[in-house]
């Protein structure tokens, strides 16, 4: 059923996807994939001016299974150095090279962040978690390579990212 096409269901049919598994990661450096990217405006803010803004979903993974995070990229100067962060982290820049930005080919790209745990009230008023990206790091020549201070366990630790070539 995995390979099923999206469809609308009509009100006698089966039903069986208990859908994704919700998984909160500790806090840590791991590997991601972006999955998923939308072309969205940001209305402005206090902090920012209205602009455009790539919504990026990313599949982290860790030992706890993979964690689905969205992501907001803003395409404004006063965010300038988390675009090039991001860009380096799948690959596609170097440091201190302009580049432009190729957002249509950035789904399925690989690299590394590092994950951080935000603490929320919902609208009922229970404390919630969830996962949010607080930096992408640099992978360096695309070798395999770990960045420097993340561990290259054999096997995948909590809070590590785990050995290997991501791209």
């Amino acid at each position: 059923m995995a390979n099923m096409i999206e469809r609308e269901f009509g009100w006698d049919d089966v039903i069986e996807n208990d859908g994704p598994t919700w998984v909160l990661l500790p806090e840590g450096t791991y590997p991601f994939t972006v999955t998923g990217m939308e072309r969205k405006r940001h209305p402005g803010s206090a902090k920012l001016p209205p602009c455009w803004k790539a919504e990026l979903t990313l599949a982290v993974e860790g030992a706890e299974g993979t964690a689905n995070i969205q992501h907001n990229l803003f395409l404004h100067s006063k965010c300038e150095g988390l675009l090039c962060a991001f860009f380096t982290a799948i690959g596609d820049r170097q440091h201190g090279q302009p580049m432009k930005m190729d957002w249509d080919h950035v789904v399925g790209k690989k690299g590394i962040c590092k994950v951080g745990i935000r603490e929320w009230i919902d609208k009922s008023g229970a404390s919630r978690q969830s996962n949010e990206i607080k930096e992408f790091l640099d992978m360096g020549p695309h070798t395999g390579q770990q960045p420097a201070g993340v561990a290259a366990p054999a096997v995948p630790t909590q809070g590590t990212a785990p050995a290997g070539k991501y791209w």
